[in-house]
Parts: C-alpha cells; sequence; structure tokens
C-alpha cells in the first residue's frame, strides 16, 4: 500500500514538472526553436493534428523558423492555425515553403515573460505541495486505522518530504534556466 503511495505520489509530481516543461516551450525567448509551435494544431483532413506531424519545421537561422509542409494544399491550413495561436507570430509564404521570423524581444516584454515563467512554475510547485499533502493524508489515515505504526508514518512522510523537495528543486532549477535563456540579447 505503502509503495504504491509512493510511486503514485512520485508519478504525479513528474506529471507537474513536465507541465511544467510543456508551458515553458509556450513561452518564446529571442531565438527560433521548433518546440515554440508544439501547440500549434492544423486541420487536416476534419482532424485538428500536431504541425510537426504534417509538416517539417526547421530552425532556418537564429531567428527564422521555416515550415515545409508534406501537402501543398496544406500551406493555408498552417497559416491560418499560426494566426490563430496565441504566439504572436506572422508567417511568410515562398512557394510552399512558410517562414516564420521571431521578432525581437524588448526589455519590456522580456520581463514580462519572465513574469509568465514564474507564475507557471509557481502552479508546478503548488501541484507537487497537493500531491504531498495528498499523499500524507493517506498515510495518516493509515495510522488511524491502525495498518502502519507511528514510526513507520514519520518514516514515509519523511520520504514524501524528501521526493517532494526533489521535485521542487528541479521546478526551481528549469525556471532559473528559461530566465536566463529569457533575459539572454
Amino acid at each position: 500500500m505503502i509503495e504504491e503511495l509512493k510511486v503514485e505520489t512520485e508519478d504525479q509530481m513528474k506529471k507537474a514538472l513536465e507541465a511544467l516543461e510543456y508551458a515553458f516551450n509556450k513561452i518564446r525567448t529571442g531565438r527560433a526553436n521548433p518546440s515554440l509551435l508544439d501547440t500549434v494544431h492544423v486541420s487536416y483532413y476534419g482532424a485538428d493534428t500536431p504541425l510537426n506531424q504534417v509538416a517539417n519545421v526547421s530552425v532556418e537561422d537564429g531567428r527564422t523558423l521555416a515550415i515545409n509542409p508534406w501537402e501543398k494544399q496544406l500551406v493555408p491550413e498552417i497559416e491560418k492555425a499560426i494566426l490563430k495561436s496565441d504566439l504572436g507570430l506572422n508567417p511568410a509564404t515562398s512557394g510552399s515553403t512558410i517562414r516564420i521570423v521571431i521578432p525581437a524581444l524588448t526589455e519590456e516584454t522580456r520581463k514580462d515573460m519572465v513574469k509568465l515563467a514564474r507564475s507557471e512554475a509557481e502552479k508546478a510547485k503548488v501541484s507537487v505541495r497537493n500531491q504531498r499533502r495528498d499523499a500524507n493524508s493517506v498515510i495518516k489515515d493509515l495510522l488511524k486505522e491502525k495498518e502502519i505504526s507511528e514510526d513507520d508514518s514519520r518514516r514515509e512522510e519523511d520520504i514524501i518530504q524528501k521526493l517532494t523537495d526533489g521535485y521542487i528543486a528541479k521546478i526551481d532549477s528549469k525556471l532559473a534556466e528559461k530566465e536566463a535563456d529569457l533575459m539572454k540579447v
């Protein structure tokens, strides 16, 4: 029972970290990165399909992304999807290649992006702490039902706390990386 609880708690904490990484991918820096378009979905034969499954997305130079659709008729659909996304990007088409120039970030925009990154990191920390609370609640219930001893209860709570501290440190590390990336000119 306790082992399952630890595995489930760590799994949920890992998911919070993955969600943070996904959110960080949406926060653009001044450099071109194909992961910036991971959230863009294109209407492909009536189904919303991720852009990277209908086109090749590559970095042309430090500030330009090139998108080469596998089917020429997808060009207008891809343009529409990019404009509809909340990324603030403007696609330019030449033939069947779509180019996106990533605009340079102003100091104010960089600071706003850092605030957004901090907000996402805080959400991830709250999620990790909620997992800790839930796990400790189950441990307390097991103690009440006398299924585990007080020593086992304390030991397990310490293990859950160490797990929580580890994931909070990972979140802080990811945030520091993202902040450094955003403030780099």
